[in-house]
């Protein structure tokens, strides 16, 4: 049998590296020719290789004409004064020392950006130079206003320019020269310092619609090689495996249908093997999973009697109340009183019937969330805005921990809205007056922690570790006014949004709730 397992690996390995092999060999060999088909069609200019050739500090500029594979790029190289010393390709005229400045440098990270804007009826023009920051964010660098002759009215992007010509104008904006690019770059030499002056042509759309459409045929002709290596695969594979899996299949349909079977040895390899035997194990499990329902039923029955317990006491009373009213027992001067024991034991159970309904509902299978794409930091700050007053006039106090930036997340407001107020309710039902609620949230990679702590009086060990199952609550039991059911919801809404609620808690110093919830990659 061993023997077979270790064919049944050398069969895998090979076939996956073959596989493998020949897809990487498929994929290098067509991106191989399509790359050299791009570049020879596009002849795109390699600057950087020309900006660091020692023949351009040595001043030999003929020899970098080789780096101008396009007919629509082009380089000046200029001395100090402004004065032409080389050029090559495609590029303007002599730029004067007031047009030249209004370049933008080469691989800098700022650029500037130039257009019209209204301001009563008069023509004006906002010149902005933008930075882009190490962590992707731009900053505005300068900010400047033009009249509509480009005249310089607040600001600055040329320092001591106070007005600009049309030309220097339709450079700032990109405008100038038509459909191509300027950029400048400082460099020193034997001779002094130079300026060269880069001209980077548009795209040759017809040559760039020509290698695309080239590009599809050279990958369209390593299809049947693809499909030739996937179908010897899954030959090899097929030969090898099918029979016992034939055999598992069987088992499996007689399983579906309620029979228990024994598959036993199904032949094959080893592997195949312990698959059988696994499936003999399933079939065991589900035996035992058949007596956990059974179980459930009976704590389903426990779960009535709970309910029933729960509803009687106020039952009980209020027809005592009523009794006793419509009897005529209860003196005028006392019926107000008698009355508003029958309210509130009244509100007492429809809370309790409402919690029950809530708990029921979001347990049945078919309840679904109605979530949608939000900042998480934003809604606790909404949801904590409308909870202060409620906070503030029981006598607590609260400390919020929020993040400024935004944390994408989706999220059903409302029944979020729901689970937060049950632990929020809990922490003010269950703690004394003076104590600090405290709202954190923490954004990791891939998830948001969000801790609900107060620094009261925690919760009884003896109840810790069932916190969150129905009908168990924070202090003596059943006698705090609720109804035990709040935690259950709870945990089960988050448990919706894909996310998970822990306690941890620290009698006589506090309890904090954490909940992580999944965020976007």
């Amino acid at each position: 049998m061993k023997r077979k397992e270790n064919r049944l690996f050398a069969l895998l390995v090979k076939n996956y590296l073959l596989f493998t092999l020949v897809l990487l060999f498929l994929a290098g060999g067509v991106y191989w020719l399509w790359d050299r088909q791009f570049e020879q069609t596009l002849a795109l200019a390699d600057w950087d290789a020309l900006l660091s050739d020692q023949a351009l500090e040595q001043e030999r500029y003929d020899a970098l004409a080789k780096y101008l594979k396009g007919s629509t790029d082009g380089f000046a190289v200029l001395d100090e004064n402004g004065a032409e010393l080389y050029r090559a390709g495609a590029v303007p005229t002599t730029l004067t020392a007031g047009e030249l400045a209004c370049v933008s440098r080469y691989n800098s990270d700022e650029f500037v950006d130039a257009f019209p804007e209204a301001n009563g009826g008069e023509v004006r023009y906002r010149v902005l130079r933008t930075r882009v920051r190490e962590d992707g964010a731009t900053e505005i660098t300068g900010d400047m206003a033009l009249d509509a002759d480009f005249r310089v009215l607040s600001g600055e992007i040329v320092p001591g320019k106070t007005a600009y010509a049309p030309r220097e104008f339709a450079i700032l904006s990109g405008t100038y020269p038509a459909r191509s690019t300027l950029y400048r770059y400082d460099f020193e030499t034997g001779g002094g310092p130079r300026t060269l002056l880069i001209c980077i042509g548009p795209l040759n759309e017809e040559a760039l619609a020509g290698v695309s459409r080239s590009g599809w045929m050279v990958w369209l002709a390593a299809l049947p090689l693809y499909a030739g290596a996937l179908d010897f695969f899954i030959w090899r594979l097929a030969r090898r495996l099918r029979p016992p899996l034939e055999k598992l299949r069987t088992a499996l349909d007689a399983q579906a249908r309620g029979q228990r079977v024994e598959v036993g040895d199904c032949g094959g390899v080893q592997e195949l093997q312990r698959v059988g035997r696994s499936l003999d194990e399933l079939s065991a499990r589900l035996a035992e999973s058949e007596r956990e329902r059974e179980q459930m039923d009976r704590e389903r029955q426990q779960m009535i009697a709970n309910i029933s317990h729960d509803l009687k006491t106020p039952v009980t009373v209020i027809a005592g109340y009523v009794d006793a009213l419509a009897d005529g027992k209860i003196p005028p001067e006392e019926q107000g009183r008698y009355l508003a024991a029958i309210r509130s034991r009244t509100e007492a159970l429809t809370g309790l019937i409402n919690a029950f309904h809530e708990y029921s509902k979001v347990d049945h299978p078919q309840f679904s969330l109605q979530r949608r794409e939000m900042d998480l930091c934003e809604y606790l700050r909404e949801y904590l805005a409308g909870q202060y007053d409620a906070i503030e006039l029981a006598g607590f106090a609260l400390e919020v921990s929020i993040p400024e930036e935004p944390c994408p997340c989706s999220l059903d407001p409302f029944q979020m809205g729901r689970a937060l107020d049950n632990l929020v309710g809990n922490a003010l039902r269950y703690n004394r007056l003076g104590t600090v609620l405290t709202v954190r949230l923490e954004l990791r990679p891939g998830e948001a922690l969000l801790t609900l702590a107060d620094n009261g009086e925690g919760i009884p060990p003896d109840r810790a570790a069932a916190i969150f199952d129905p009908f168990v609550v924070g202090s003596d039991a059943r006698s705090g006014g609720g109804s035990g059911l709040g935690l259950s919801i709870t945990r089960r809404l988050v448990e919706l949004h894909g996310g998970t609620i822990t306690l941890d808690n620290h009698p006589g110093q506090g309890a904090a709730f954490l909940i992580r919830l999944p965020l976007p990659q």
